[in-house]
């Protein structure tokens, strides 16, 4: 099952579903590169990767008899590991170990909140952030960040500089980067929200 030109799925999840150990391991070896991949780029960390894919594939295993043939298990891997990162991130907002474990393997630079304003991935979340700020640089920022407005554009709106503009969003940059640090369950719940959405 090595080459591509081999790899038949409906027959390895027939065979799958009729306990062949073979079969589970071809289709575990034509998955794994690709989540592994996606999950590091998400985790950060091959302890964690490893043990979300055992238990993802302890799952296929376990509930073999209720695979359809016909239907490629591709979606359901991906949503899978998905899910279970999210609930990791999820995790890590109430419970401190969880927090120290990840914590390490994220740069300090990162910022979800950027991520999470751009995409609108969360309004409730969004709303907490935004009613940090003062009533201009909220305006500012979700003209800027949430809109996709130009300096220019947003200056000639607001009647103000964009230099003014600028200092808006540098000073909103800061205030929100330091509540996710200071709040280190809020930074997880922006992590978990920005990069898997609701």
């Amino acid at each position: 099952m090595s080459g591509k030109a081999e790899y038949n799925e409906p027959d390895l999840l027939l065979r799958l579903r009729e306990g062949d150990t073979l079969a589970f391991e071809a289709l575990y070896n034509q998955y794994k590169i690709r989540l592994t991949a996606n999950l590091l780029r998400i985790l950060k960390s091959p302890e964690l990767v490893e043990d979300v894919l055992q238990d993802v594939f302890l799952g296929i295993w376990e509930n073999r008899h209720h695979i359809d043939p016909e239907r490629s298990i591709k979606p359901y891997l991906f949503q899978s590991v998905a899910n279970k990162a999210k609930n990791i991130f999820r995790k890590a907002a109430t419970e401190q170990k969880f927090r120290d474990y990840l914590l390490p393997h994220w740069k300090e630079d990162y910022n979800p909140i950027e991520q999470l304003l751009t995409e609108q991935n969360d309004q409730q979340l969004l709303h907490t952030l935004l009613n940090k700020l003062s009533p201009q640089q909220c305006t500012v920022y979700t003209l800027c960040k949430v809109d996709g407005r130009s300096y220019k554009e947003i200056a000639k709106l607001l009647g103000i500089s964009e230099t003014t503009v600028n200092t808006h969003i540098r000073n909103s940059n800061q205030i929100l980067r330091a509540l996710v640090r200071k709040d280190s369950g809020l930074l997880w719940i922006a992590i978990a929200t920005a990069i898997f959405g609701t």
